[in-house]
């Protein structure tokens, strides 16, 4: 069984520690930047998001609890935002900590997800894969997610 809740204030420190070290990685390796740029882009792009910790409105900053041996444990977060004009969401980051993986929390965390959005006025889950992560690609196309685009770059030398 997986629940998805609201974060709570406490929480969000040892949230903001994952997602800057995570990310940063990700900047590094998609784009080529040194660990120092990374990690400044990193925390630049969650202080944009959530300038006020948790009090913004237009993110929704979500924990993944399982039931673990009878007890609910912590076991990833789903941060994402809903787009009333266009009756979608975004999930700007799903994880599921590494201890937990390959037992099927990531799927229930996004069919719970659905059923949620189902009771809304929300007719569309959106997101964005980092083309290295073939665990996450293959979890979403699991689910039913199509692939509507790719992301490309290109460094140019001497910039």
């Amino acid at each position: 069984m997986v629940v998805l809740r609201e974060m709570r204030q406490e929480e969000y420190p040892a949230y903001c520690e994952y997602f800057i070290e995570d990310y940063s990685q990700e900047i590094a390796q998609n784009y080529g930047h040194s660990m120092e740029v990374a990690v400044d882009l990193a925390q630049k792009d969650l202080q944009s998001s959530f300038p006020d910790g948790l009090e913004s409105t237009e993110h929704s900053l979500l924990c993944i609890d399982a039931e673990i041996e009878g007890q609910l444990c912590l076991i990833g977060y789903l941060w994402h935002s809903i787009n009333l004009k266009d009756k979608s969401t975004f999930i700007y980051d799903f994880y599921i900590s590494a201890g937990y993986r390959g037992n099927g929390f990531g799927k229930q965390a996004i069919a719970v997800l659905e059923s949620q959005l189902s009771l809304t006025d929300i007719h569309q889950i959106k997101l964005r894969v980092a083309y290295s992560n073939q665990r996450a690609l293959k979890l979403y196309q699991d689910v039913g997610f199509l692939i509507t685009g790719l992301n490309m770059s290109k460094n140019i030398s001497g910039s």
